[in-house]
């Protein structure tokens, strides 16, 4: 289980929130942390530790008059890391070879290949063939709607069609190099893990995927450990101490890096 490191961007600060919170309207969300320190602090501090594979995500979207400021924490972010970081957030064919011309491994993408609520192909195409499939991550994050999870788009705001599954999984893998899954509902609470969900990602044995959603705890990335079977990566946010919380990073780092030594 390796660790990937999170870099959340709303109104060109730095801030881990809680994740079902986020409102487009007022550029609003639930705060856990605001840092004092810009999104390249955080890109020089995962590169110093050789830490690779993060995350930086863009949490305003275009219409937002933070969002100018927003996109320039990432794009400096990502220039203090090259090929160390992903982004994602509003990334469409169109814009797609800023974020990798600044220095991005990869672009995540969501909104525009689950476009209106429904899986499109067309988009889905489009964006594969402007970057590769070796430069993509689908963004697969998701809301539990009855017994099913929802892939979630727009922020998380608006729920598609699309049921995350095993089956999803399967049809999604040749489009893309990995996958990126929030768990929305308890992204930001570091109280505990979406079991069933991450016992899935588990189950289903394909290319690289990342949960992020609800660790606060070392047995929290222990059982994340056993249900994902070892073939699950993780993202912890608010509670690092890095971002206020109390889990230290480098002992965050320390347990998964050892997990890897292991071969676990």
């Amino acid at each position: 289980m390796r660790f990937r490191p999170c870099i959340d961007i709303h109104n060109g600060k730095v801030k881990q929130i809680v994740g079902g919170s986020l409102a487009d309207s007022g550029d609003l969300a639930a705060e856990n942390f605001v840092s004092v320190q810009d999104a390249p602090y955080y890109a020089r501090l995962y590169r110093r530790e050789g830490v690779q594979g993060g995350h930086v995500i863009l949490l305003n979207p275009a219409s937002s008059p933070y969002y100018e400021a927003t996109r320039a924490q990432a794009l400096a972010a990502l220039r203090a890391y090259p090929g160390g970081l992903q982004a994602g957030g509003g990334i469409h064919d169109g814009n797609a070879s800023d974020y990798l011309d600044a220095g991005a491994s990869h672009v995540i993408v969501t909104s525009f290949v689950f476009k209106d609520g429904c899986l499109n192909y067309t988009n889905l195409d489009k964006i594969r063939s402007a970057v590769g499939k070796e430069r993509l991550v689908l963004d697969l994050s998701c809301r539990k709607r009855g017994e099913e999870y929802f892939i979630v788009t727009d922020r998380w705001q608006k729920f598609t069609e699309t049921v995350l599954n095993e089956w999803t999984l399967e049809t999604l893998a040749c489009y893309c190099d990995e996958f990126l899954v929030h768990a929305v509902d308890v992204e930001g609470k570091a109280n505990g893990i979406e079991e069933e969900l991450v016992r899935m990602l588990g189950n289903w044995q394909g290319i690289p995927v990342t949960y992020a959603g609800g660790v606060g705890s070392f047995e929290d990335l222990e059982k994340l450990k056993t249900l994902g079977k070892d073939a699950v990566d993780v993202t912890v946010g608010s509670a690092l101490d890095i971002f206020g919380g109390e889990m230290p990073y480098r002992k965050v780092l320390e347990v998964c890096r050892m997990d890897m030594e292991q071969g676990r």
